[in-house]
This record gives C-alpha cells, sequence and structure tokens, in this order.
C-alpha cells in the first residue's frame, strides 16, 4: 500500500506541474536561452549589442499601452518600470515582445525615499534585494530581455545618498546570478551629486540613463556640468512636461495640442538625440499608452479610447525614415469664440452657452469624427508621475460638435474646467486639444 501511496503521489504532482504548465502563459521561450546583451565601444563610439549585433534603442515606454505596437511602427525595444507590467506576467509580456522582435528593458521597482523608504533601515534594504532577486532569477532566461533598469527616478527629491548603494547591490546581485544583461538606473535628469557618488561606488552599473522633458534641448549642457562623459541612454523623453508649460492665472498648465507635441518630439529626436553618436545609445520615448497626468491627453501617445496621435507618426518616421499611408488629423489650435485662446486665461458665466473653435488640417475633413467633454480640473495631484485619478467628465454640457466648432454650456458652479476636444478619422487616429477655463 505504501508503494501505491507514493504512485499516487507521484502521478499527482506530474499533472499538477502539466496543469500549472499549461496555464503559465510566459513560459514558452524559456527553453530557448537567453540573448547575450553587452555594452562595448567601437571607433570612438558606445553601442549596446544584443548577441554580437550592434542594437541601437528605438523604443518606447509602456505600461499599460499596447507594448507590441512598437515593431509595427519600427522600433526594436520597450521599457517597463516594474515586472508586473499592466499587472500582466513578465513572462507573458516578454514573450509577446519576443513575438514581435522586439527587446525589452525591465525594470525593477525600486522603493522610493519620497514616498517613505528608509534606505538606512539594513533589514528593509536587504528585504527589497532579496525580492528582486527571485524576480531577477523568474525572467533572466528569456530571449527577449535587454537589460534591467534599477529603480526609477530615485534622486527625485531624496537626501540619502546610500539608495545608491542599494541599487549597485542590486545590480551586483544581478551579475552573480544572470551575467547576460545591462544594468542601468533612471535618472530624473542628471547632476553632479549624483555622478560623483555613482562613479566612486558602484561600478556594478553598466552606464546611466537619463529623463529630460522639454529641459532635453538642453541635454548636453546637463551632461557637461554633472561631469558625466559616459555612455548613456534616454529611458523618458517626449511632451513638453505640464511643470515646463506656462500657466492660467489660477495655476493650471495649459497643455499642446497633439500636432504641437509631435512637431517637438520630432526637433528633440533629430537635434538631441541623434546628435550625440557617441555617447547615447537610444532612447524610449514617453508614453506608449494613456495616462492621467493633469489631462487625459498630456503624456499618452494614445488617446483613452486608444487612438493614435500624430507623435506616432512622428516616431514612425523618425525609425524607419517613412510616413505611415494614413496621418492622424493635424490639430493646430483651439479658442472659445469671442473669449480668447488658451493663454488668455479664459472666464466664463455659470450656465452660459459658448463656442469652441478648432483648426483642423487633414485631407479629408468630411471623413472626420468630433467628439468633446468637460471636466473639471484635477484636484488630487500626483506626483513625478505617480498615480492621479482622473476626474469625470460633467454630462449634457455638449450641445453639438462638427470639425469647426463644438457649441457648449459652462458648468453650472463655479471653478476651474477644461474642454477637451478629440477628432478622429476612420483608421484608428485622433487629433487633440483642451483649452483650461474659470467659470466665475
Amino acid at each position: 500500500m505504501k508503494s501505491i501511496h507514493i504512485i499516487i503521489v507521484a502521478v499527482g504532482a506530474i499533472l499538477l506541474f502539466a496543469c500549472n504548465s499549461a496555464e503559465d502563459p510566459g513560459s514558452k521561450y524559456l527553453s530557448e536561452g537567453p540573448s547575450h546583451v553587452e555594452m562595448r565601444e567601437v571607433d570612438g563610439r558606445y553601442r549596446l549589442f544584443v548577441n554580437g549585433e550592434e542594437f541601437y534603442v528605438k523604443g518606447a515606454g509602456c505600461e499599460f499601452g499596447p507594448c507590441y505596437q512598437v515593431a509595427a511602427h519600427g522600433g526594436n525595444s520597450f521599457r517597463t518600470w516594474r515586472t508586473d507590467n499592466s499587472q500582466r506576467p513578465a513572462l507573458e509580456i516578454l514573450d509577446e515582445a519576443y513575438e514581435r522582435g522586439l527587446m525589452v528593458m525591465m525594470g525593477l521597482d525600486v522603493e522610493r525615499e519620497r514616498h517613505g523608504f528608509d534606505y538606512d533601515d539594513e533589514e528593509a534594504v536587504a528585504a527589497q534585494l532579496e525580492r528582486f532577486r527571485q524576480e531577477v532569477m523568474e525572467l533572466k532566461d528569456h530571449p527577449a530581455l535587454l537589460g534591467w533598469g534599477i529603480g526609477n527616478e530615485l534622486n527625485l527629491r531624496y537626501t540619502n545618498l546610500s539608495v545608491w548603494d542599494a541599487v549597485n547591490d542590486i545590480a551586483r546581485m544581478i551579475k552573480e546570478v544572470d551575467g547576460n544583461h545591462v544594468t542601468t538606473t533612471m535618472l530624473a535628469g542628471i547632476g553632479p551629486r549624483e555622478v560623483e557618488y555613482i562613479t566612486e561606488n558602484c561600478p556594478d552599473i553598466d552606464f546611466l540613463s537619463v529623463q529630460f522633458y522639454g529641459e532635453i534641448v538642453n541635454l548636453q549642457q546637463y551632461l557637461d556640468e554633472s561631469g558625466y562623459d559616459g555612455p548613456y541612454l534616454v529611458t523618458e523623453w517626449g511632451a513638453t512636461g505640464h511643470w515646463e508649460m506656462p500657466e492660467t492665472e489660477w495655476g493650471r498648465p495649459i497643455e499642446q495640442t497633439s500636432t504641437e507635441k509631435a512637431e517637438a518630439i520630432a526637433y528633440r529626436y533629430k537635434n538631441v538625440i541623434l546628435e550625440d553618436d557617441a555617447n547615447c545609445m537610444g532612447s524610449y520615448v514617453f508614453l506608449w499608452g494613456q495616462k492621467q497626468e493633469r489631462t487625459p491627453s498630456w503624456y499618452g501617445l494614445f488617446t483613452e479610447d486608444g487612438e493614435k496621435t500624430k507623435a506616432i507618426n512622428v516616431m514612425e518616421y523618425l525609425w524607419t525614415g517613412e510616413y505611415p499611408d494614413q496621418m492622424a488629423p493635424k490639430m493646430h489650435d483651439i479658442t472659445i469664440q469671442g473669449m480668447g485662446g488658451r493663454y488668455d486665461n479664459v472666464r466664463l458665466d455659470r450656465d452660459g452657452e459658448y463656442t469652441a473653435l478648432i483648426n483642423v488640417e487633414h485631407p479629408d475633413n468630411s471623413r472626420l469624427s468630433v467628439r468633446a467633454e468637460i471636466m473639471p480640473e484635477p484636484q488630487q495631484l500626483s506626483d513625478g508621475g505617480d498615480y492621479e485619478p482622473r476626474p469625470d467628465s460633467i454630462e449634457s454640457l455638449i450641445v453639438s460638435t462638427n470639425t469647426s466648432e463644438i457649441v457648449f454650456r459652462a458648468p453650472a458652479q463655479t471653478g476651474e474646467y477644461r474642454i477637451l476636444v478629440y477628432v478622429t478619422d476612420e483608421n484608428n487616429n485622433a487629433g487633440t486639444a483642451n483649452i483650461p477655463f474659470y467659470v466665475k
């Protein structure tokens, strides 16, 4: 009876393993083994190499968006901020990338001092290191893995330099258990304090990554002033940040139209990122998806409904040298008739009826659709890209829409609001614009 019991247990274990394997959608390419990724300096130029082939990063930051679509537009990589990207298993995300020829810079979500983590707490730091060891062990052999992004903007509003010791401990652990992939950490901007400390104390960080928005036009100046002359990736860049734009008299940032953002992105890629052919190894544009941060349309290259903005058309051209056949509508401007434009501190009367005028360019306006919404300005504001709840739109204020104007009623309550307009075509493209206003 004892031997029969052992056989039954063994069979049960085999069946359980088979079931678990069948339910694990992210394990089917692990058997192919890891890609070997390294950084080399060749003829005075730093580059990443994947399995011996030069790999200049043409990527996008992607968390909740359709990451796999990066490949369809000419990109070769995307980065994450954490392993549970989009709350999906990391191996599943890596599989999806591999099937489309994409490499993933996998983020490790290191705790931030500005969120209350104490880097003098040795026990908490050790527990974090062990947690990352488990994550690295699970993912290190996947062929779509490019490298490890250890922490995101840990220098943002911090004081304790010990955070970099913890980062280097994580990098050292990765080199001990992995050995096939590069390590970096993503900085908010770059400054001499971090550069000096990391250079002297963090030998296991292969290179630094930097993140700029409007200020990226001064990237070389920041690098020079920081004293960093080594290789780097630009791991976040894109639209001008809300903190960099002019504000209304009541303190709300004024957003660029989707066309203005696309034009800025094209300029920054051509004249900043590509300009440093020696030390810049590529970049990740932000954001391949959509998020609420001051508005629902500020940073996403997609709308909330999944439409592609002109910035995606531009990135396809920058990555491939060719524009797509179907281009997003160009949204040039938005004004409120008789009241002014985005920079005019527009004030409206309660319940008054007004007309928003939009300037849209498209080969055939008759094929366009328009939708609009009015929402109060957010009261709970995020910091450093953290989660920000989206205000609910106010129903029944939009009276009519067409490709030149939107008739609407102002809200009944005094306060700060914004009208957002989306012009879409039949090919899932969109142009966006909005204007803040104050109800008297």
